[in-house]
């Protein structure tokens, strides 16, 4: 888990990289659409992922769906579908890979706007919108770093996969960010995950 040397845009809150261990899960193929949240396919945009949801909410809908929100290994674990490329799969990204507004001159290359979940290819564990699109949650505390003795922040958590407003650099496997419990973000949703019964 972190960054991987051949990144020229890994940062400091991305090291260092490290062995994680995990148990079993399954993570929702897509995050959650509007249509999800809503109950109901008769809004707009029912199948673009729902934004605007702050920590408390996304956690209380999980639980309610005897789910949970991944936390950041278990993200980064399925982002990466076993591969150890800089984007999943890939050491490149284009329009065509996943939902993001500007390249890395800044020029416009995107809808920006999000856009129906699954619109671009699955990665190779089958599961979409993994970069790009939204950012999303995860259930772990910021902290800079992977350093053992970092402070964790309480109220802060850990948001990974870059969104349809970013360059493709902060699309990467091991980009992470942070954004407090109560952020309501056009550009931030979830996903689910569910532990794998022995």
């Amino acid at each position: 888990m972190g960054g991987i040397p051949d990144d020229k845009f890994v940062t400091s809150n991305e090291l260092p990289r490290h062995r994680v261990s995990l148990t079993g899960f399954q993570i929702t193929a897509h995050p959650v659409t509007r249509a999800q949240w809503h109950g109901t396919a008769e809004i707009p945009f029912p199948d673009h992922p729902v934004t605007r949801i702050s920590f408390a909410e996304a956690s209380n809908f999980a639980h309610r769906h005897e789910a949970r929100l991944p936390s950041e290994s278990e993200w980064e674990y399925a982002c990466r579908a076993g591969t150890n490329a800089i984007f999943p799969g890939s050491s490149t990204l284009t329009p065509l890979d996943a939902n993001y507004l500007y390249d890395e001159s800044g020029d416009p290359v995107g809808p920006g706007t999000t856009t129906p979940v699954g619109s671009y290819p699955p990665n190779a564990f089958g599961l979409f919108d993994m970069i790009g699109n939204v950012c999303e949650w995860t259930s772990t505390p910021w902290r800079p770093g992977y350093e053992s003795n970092s402070y964790r922040h309480p109220a802060r958590r850990a948001i990974r996969g870059g969104a349809w407003d970013h360059l493709p650099r902060l699309l990467r496997a091991s980009w992470r960010d942070w954004a407090p419990d109560s952020a309501r973000w056009d550009n931030l949703g979830f996903r689910l995950v569910r532990d794998e019964k022995p």
